[in-house]
């Protein structure tokens, strides 16, 4: 049973390697999470170095849920225990901190909930940050979904708490 379980989370983390760098559409195919605690999955995953970092409830049914593999960090948009789609998260700190929530394109509030890494080193005092990267949340689809970056601005409270944030 533990071989069973240790070669499905490899591959599944092979799976999100190579979705990630393929550009391919990895969850076309429904993709079921363990629905056990935490502790024991990141326990019996210690040689991945596996660890939850988190969730955010985006609505009654979706949830976004941050893991890191191997060193880094994944997203995943969950819809009960079916992942509907994974984004590898590019490197974050305080001054180029993780942010979720809704931003402003050129002055206008996004009705999306946005992930976006932004850049906190060229503005320190302003309440809204410029964002360097960015995807959208498609909720009806459960997709990530590329957003452009330019006149996009977050503000400092959907900054992630390891980052600095709230």
């Amino acid at each position: 049973m533990l071989r069973t379980h240790a070669v499905l989370l490899t591959f599944i983390s092979l799976f999100f390697l190579h979705s990630a760098f393929a550009g391919s559409d990895g969850f076309s195919a429904i993709k079921k999470m363990s629905n056990e605690r935490i502790v024991d999955l990141e326990k019996r995953h210690e040689d991945l170095g596996l660890k939850d970092l988190g969730a955010q409830e985006i609505s009654e049914r979706l949830s976004c849920i941050s893991w890191l593999i191997c060193g880094s960090e994944f997203m995943l948009l969950q819809d009960n225990l079916t992942v509907r789609d994974v984004l590898k998260v590019p490197a974050h700190s305080k001054k180029s901190p993780l942010f979720i929530g809704t931003c402003d394109i050129n002055g206008k509030e996004t009705k999306a909930i946005v992930v976006a890494i932004l850049d906190a080193a060229t503005e320190g005092g302003a309440p809204t940050l410029p964002a360097k990267i960015a995807w959208k949340i498609d909720e009806k689809k459960g997709k990530f979904i590329s957003l452009s970056a330019e006149g996009l601005r977050c503000p400092r409270s959907g900054i992630s708490t390891v980052d600095g944030g709230l």
